[in-house]
């Protein structure tokens, strides 16, 4: 097969498979032979995205809609980091759910959209335009919105409409910027390096040009749960379902992420952007977003919205890392995108596993829980330990990278202001989860440690809860062979 029939392969698949699984909806009885068609697909999917992350760079036109409008399609070092993260996690995040949406109802909607999205993933991550680019984000918003509203509660619903509204204003701020770009030259394919600086044929105003990447930024980044357009995220994640929750967090918010790189260092050039008040705002604008999803994590007490404002917090992290414009800031901030992914996946469905199989949802109740799911709990703790910083796991390595990359910008206060607040963040990070473990694994002397009833999960749930943490831990004691790789792709795009 070529290229071209694998790509579509690997989109479409995972796409039909989902419509017909909406269409069959509680008309397959056997519920062993739909797990193993859904993970058929997944796997395939994912042997398939595999199988182009070899072939090489490419890129050819998908879809040609009207002269100069056109659906384009990219193989790059980017793609390939986006793309193998998105098929890993949607695997592992399906496997999980096998046993998980056993206590849900409407499982095979969950799932039928659940296949949706990872093809419009793929076909996200493999973006080669902005016009690529916009429709596929666009689609996925469309696409993970039953996964939020999946139990139909009220509190769903509001949910939903939460996470609509401000995913759509984000995106129509973003096809501004869009509209505007390609009006005046740009945007209609993607180059390391950027090309603005260097395109003759580019008529757009520079004051105009900087405003509008300002609003793709905060458009992009509604996404990714940057202030001032977090409030979706810490309302979705609680009422989803937890692998939902897991996914939405370790790979839909990075989206976000991923449109930022395109468009400010493929398509526009970060010499064009460093130095200007935009790379100063979008420093502030993270800085602020890393305190406060961490001040706000601390003080929450529902586990998996804890959970979620920790989320605004991380992911900020990562673009922290690409506002600073230099190789070991972008280095930190796209390690810290596969470390987070790593771990927020690894937290979330241990929350998932709290919830099946003991009904608790906040923190005050999981006193003595590691009693009860000691391998659970040992894997909260390690990825925990991650996310904090401490060494020798990938946490540490990825922050290293972004203080370094803070510190040599020469920005006077904002490059020392940066490491500042990455540290205060990590001592809320450890204060806000840290002190789980300690509860669950030292609960005290009136605790009843005779009368402890083990509730372990399937291995469907503690595989990936293993093969996550595991990760966590040898990707920060042997990071040299991924930290080359993502300083390759730095170097590139800068």
């Amino acid at each position: 097969m070529n290229i071209q029939m694998i790509l579509g392969i690997a989109i479409l698949l995972p796409i039909l498979a989902g419509l017909l699984l909406l269409f069959l909806q509680g008309k397959i009885a056997n519920r062993t032979v739909k797990c193993v068609f859904i993970f058929a697909v997944m796997a395939v999917t994912s042997a398939l995205v595999i199988r182009l992350m070899l072939v090489g760079d490419y890129e050819f036109v998908l879809w040609q809609l009207t002269e100069g409008l056109e659906l384009r399609v990219k193989m790059d070092s980017l793609t390939r980091l986006f793309a193998g993260m998105t098929v890993a996690a949607w695997t592992l995040g399906g496997v999980f759910a096998f046993e998980y949406m056993k206590h849900e109802n409407n499982e095979d909607r969950y799932f039928g959209f659940y296949l949706i999205v990872m093809g419009v993933l793929v076909a996200l991550d493999h973006a080669g335009n902005l016009i690529t680019l916009y429709l596929f984000f666009e689609l996925m918003t469309l696409t993970s919105l039953p996964m939020v509203l999946h139990n139909q509660s009220h509190e769903a619903v509001m949910a939903g409409l939460k996470y609509l509204f401000y995913s759509v204003a984000g995106a129509f701020a973003a096809l501004f910027g869009i509209f505007y770009l390609y009006a005046h030259g740009a945007g209609r394919f993607f180059e390391e390096g950027g090309y603005l600086l260097s395109m003759e044929g580019y008529t757009g105003t520079v004051s105009m040009t900087l405003l509008v990447l300002f609003l793709l930024i905060v458009g992009f980044g509604t996404k990714a749960g940057m202030f001032p357009m977090h409030g979706w995220l810490p309302t979705a994640h609680p009422v989803a379902p937890a692998p939902a929750s897991a996914v939405l967090s370790g790979i839909i918010t990075k989206a976000g992420v991923l449109a930022i790189i395109r468009v400010i260092f493929y398509t526009v050039g970060a010499d064009f952007v460093r130095g200007t008040w935009v790379q100063y705002a979008w420093m502030i604008l993270t800085l602020i977003t890393v305190f406060m999803g961490s001040m706000m994590a601390f003080k929450e007490q529902i586990l998996k919205k804890r959970l979620a404002y920790s989320t605004v917090s991380q992911v900020s992290y990562i673009l922290f890392g690409l506002s600073v414009m230099n190789i070991s800031g972008m280095t930190g901030g796209l390690a810290h995108f596969v470390f987070h992914s790593v771990v927020k996946n690894c937290l979330f469905l241990a929350a998932g596993v709290i919830i099946y199989k003991t009904g608790k949802t906040t923190v005050k109740e999981l006193r003595g829980i590691g009693k009860q799911m000691p391998i659970t709990m040992w894997c909260f703790t390690l990825v925990s330990i991650t996310l904090v910083g401490i060494p020798p796991t990938s946490g540490f390595v990825s922050k290293w990278y972004l203080a370094m990359g803070s510190l040599e910008t020469g920005m006077s206060a904002l490059s020392w202001i940066g490491p500042v607040v990455l540290l205060l963040s990590a001592m809320l990070t450890a204060g806000y989860l840290l002190p789980i473990s300690i509860q669950a694994f030292f609960p005290g002397q009136d605790f009843d440690y005779k009368n402890v009833e083990k509730k372990e999960p399937s291995l469907c749930m503690t595989v990936p809860l293993i093969l996550y943490t595991a990760a966590a831990v040898l990707f920060g004691m042997f990071p040299e062979p991924f930290i080359n790789f993502l300083q390759n792709i730095a170097a590139g795009i800068l």
